[in-house]
């Protein structure tokens, strides 16, 4: 759904097309990513929409990239020690 998402808005049912799951599955996964910040929907008379919230997906690629540093170290580390001890 956020791959979807960054490519511009969609509605609920575009979104829950391709997926095999229940619409009603969609909506409470849509309702997480809201509530995360991730995403936004807005409804106009029968029809939600939903967009990528990019401040917040920006936050979360940062916050990811961080954390695949640190971890990158440690595994560098950890094959280094590994080499060693041959």
């Amino acid at each position: 759904m956020v791959e979807r998402l960054c490519r511009g808005p969609a509605s609920v049912s575009e979104l829950a097309k391709p997926l095999d799951m229940s619409l009603p599955a969609v909506v409470q996964h849509l309702q997480v990513l809201e509530a995360s910040g991730l995403v936004r929907s807005e409804k106009i008379g029968r029809v939600r929409t939903c967009q990528i919230e990019p401040t917040t997906l920006r936050t979360a690629e940062h916050w990811i990239s961080e954390r695949r540093t640190i971890w990158e170290g440690r595994l560098d580390r950890l094959g280094a020690f590994l080499d060693d001890d041959e």
